[in-house]
């Protein structure tokens, strides 16, 4: 297989060997983020070698679809036929065709972009819930691949399929975005050499995003980057939220509506807060939008230590959402150089402390590995008091705690900078009364650990010593 070019992606090819080594049908489903590179897999892992390979196309009619169909159909098998009028017609032409290749040989299908197959009266999800169950499942030389960027359709049409598809899958394959680590293999092994605190700081605009990691120049620094992409005229990114969006969900502006709110308070949301600022209804559309831009890795749902689930936070997870939110939004057009000359600028470095936290919170398993945890059951949460809800002196506020099975509550303290972080007597304070502020309100008993976590670690003085342990940003790059 033509594994050389694929980064990371391990587990994701370990359960791809285990489907070719199957003596029975496979019915595989790839899904995940547009851009998260689902169909750059699957091409790469089979070497483009398909018994037959169909793509959805965007916003376009069945007659269109069917006809792709019929032009692919036609030059595999060499033999062409007129446009098939339906699905059915379609899946037992291809049926015809699968019969006569060698069943002695893995005979791969691929379609994908499979949610945009699926028009309104088409018939083509029940027809090929038929076309599985009546015939493919039956081959056991037969690999089935289907994958789409709709994630909450293919959670919902293909993975937790109710009907004729129920229990018939075979592997699911959810692709996330690349880790840290990823990030930098594929940064080197495209040539671009950049130090860790740079890739973190493309991190944070990126995220782990393949296709986007894809435009950048080896040629330029990362600034330069940025402003080409971003800010310049004709950009490749700048232009790509509506699209992003708009391809991904129907009644799209009000998905926008959610992540723009969002986007505006980067520690997170409740839902009335949402409902508030958003001035949606509350109700079972709202439930559906914040559960599909969770699916799809837009948002993060998380809870505040020991409170109800109703209290539940909504945060902004998607980096470059955040991102164009913003600065391109309302940037576009005014300066191609914004983020070269924005270098210095207080608003930025507010953005970068923020933003680090974010990037933090999507390495937990790091983290526990540089604590020495990994083993260890956890559950990871957010805290606040105000002075007037408890006994407590005046308000605190804990960014990432991790509750811990062997009766340790880890508080950690982030902090992103150009140099080791100096902790000051006022800070030195601030970090022993958020401490007794926990104790206070929660009336916790079990063991409290302080950890910082940093770009280049804390500089030793006379009041580093309440820093029981050290994370910094190296360790985020463990795999």
């Amino acid at each position: 297989m033509g594994k050389k070019k694929i980064i990371g992606r391990i587990e994701e090819q370990e359960k791809l060997d285990l489907c070719m080594e199957s003596d029975r049908a496979q019915l595989i489903v790839v899904y995940g983020r547009r851009r998260v590179g689902k169909t750059f897999l699957i091409n790469e892992y089979f070497n483009n070698n398909f018994a037959f390979k169909l793509t959805g196309t965007y916003g376009k009619k069945k007659e269109v679809q069917l006809e792709n169909f019929a032009l692919e159909l036609n030059r595999k098998s060499k033999n062409m036929q007129d446009i098939p009028t339906n699905w059915r017609e379609a899946f037992s032409r291809l049926r015809d065709y699968l019969e006569l290749l060698p069943a002695d040989e893995k005979q791969v299908v691929f379609f994908d972009e499979l949610p945009w197959l699926d028009n309104p009266k088409s018939d083509f999800l029940s027809t090929f819930e038929w076309f599985w169950n009546d015939w493919a499942s039956t081959m056991d030389n037969l690999v089935f691949i289907v994958s789409g960027s709709a994630t909450s359709w293919m959670d919902e049409k293909i993975a937790n399929n109710k009907g004729g598809l129920f229990n018939r899958l075979t592997r699911k394959l959810f692709l996330k975005p690349f880790k840290l680590y990823e990030v930098e293999e594929y940064l080197i092994n495209h040539n671009i050499r950049w130090s860790r605190n740079d890739i973190v700081r493309l991190y944070m605009i990126m995220g782990g995003i393949p296709y986007y990691l894809s435009l950048l120049n080896a040629k330029l620094s990362l600034s330069q980057n940025i402003d080409n992409l971003f800010f310049a005229e004709g950009g490749e990114l700048w232009d790509e939220f509506e699209h992003l969006y708009n391809t991904l969900f129907s009644n799209s502006e009000n998905y926008i509506k959610v992540v723009d709110a969002l986007s505006r308070k980067r520690c997170g949301m409740t839902r009335a807060e949402l409902v508030t600022k958003t001035k949606l209804k509350n109700n079972g559309d709202l439930s559906l939008i914040l559960k599909n831009l969770e699916l799809s890795g837009f948002i993060r749902i998380s809870n505040y230590y020991k409170k109800k689930k109703k209290d539940a936070i909504f945060q902004l997870r998607d980096y470059y959402t955040a991102f164009y939110m913003r600065y391109i939004k309302d940037n576009y057009g005014k300066d191609e150089h914004f983020w070269s000359h924005s270098t210095d600028n207080p608003s930025r470095r507010a953005w970068e402390g923020l933003t680090f936290e974010q990037v933090c919170r999507d390495h937990i398993p790091a983290i526990k590995h540089k604590l020495g945890i990994s083993g260890v059951l956890t559950e990871e949460s957010s805290w606040f008091v105000r002075s007037k809800d408890s006994e407590v002196d005046s308000g605190a506020q804990i960014d990432l705690l991790i509750h811990r099975g062997d009766r340790v509550i880890t508080i950690c303290e982030i902090k992103f900078s150009n140099g080791q972080y100096t902790i000051t007597k006022d800070y030195d304070l601030n970090l022993r009364n958020k401490i007794e502020a926990f104790k206070l309100a929660t009336k916790c008993t079990e063991s409290i650990q302080l950890v910082m976590i940093s770009t280049y670690g804390v500089k030793k003085n006379e009041y580093s010593s309440i820093i029981q342990n050290e994370v910094v940003m190296d360790d985020l790059f463990h795999m």
